[in-house]
């Protein structure tokens, strides 16, 4: 009898969403409000940032899901912030306390960008172009570029879900 064997590499390793890095020095809900109105979308903030890291880090989501077209749109921040207290020891009297301010990235490998916008699809997505050239045109952007997903190491922070 002939033994059969079935390879899914190929299948669950297809990458079915475009991921575009943002560089701009806006606050997130200005970014959002921006890109609703230049490329026609609505993206809302949700409820909850997502917090990875046993939330000792949290990024805000905005997120839209476009029922007709099938496509579910999601912009988070790259860069958060935490403030903690560090208590100093001097050898002194009193007991010291500094402020300290950590940044964690969710996708620590492109640390300069400021947010993502992935783009998730059912379907092959094929306006990369068009949105590339629509968010280019607002003049508070910076820069912004397609990245190639299968090539990071923490793909796995970007499962928003």
């Amino acid at each position: 009898m002939a033994v059969h064997k079935l390879i899914l590499e190929d299948v669950l390793d297809e990458v079915l969403y475009t991921l575009i890095a943002v560089h701009c020095s806006l606050e997130d809900y200005r970014l959002a409000y921006l890109l609703n109105k230049c490329l026609g979308i609505t993206l809302a903030r949700r409820p909850s940032d997502l917090d990875y890291k046993n939330s000792k880090s949290s990024y805000p989501i905005y997120e839209w899901e476009d029922n007709k077209h099938l496509v579910t749109w999601s912009l988070v921040s790259n860069v958060s912030k935490t403030k903690s207290l560090q208590q100093i020891d001097y050898k002194s009297l009193f007991n010291t306390q500094q402020h300290t301010i950590k940044t964690n990235y969710l996708v620590p490998e492109y640390k300069t960008v400021n947010y993502f916008l992935k783009i998730d699809s059912a379907f092959n997505f094929r306006k990369e172009k068009y949105i590339l050239d629509s968010i280019l045109n607002i003049p508070q952007i910076a820069t912004a570029y397609s990245i190639d997903s299968s090539q990071l190491k923490s793909r796995d922070h970007l499962i928003f879900s």
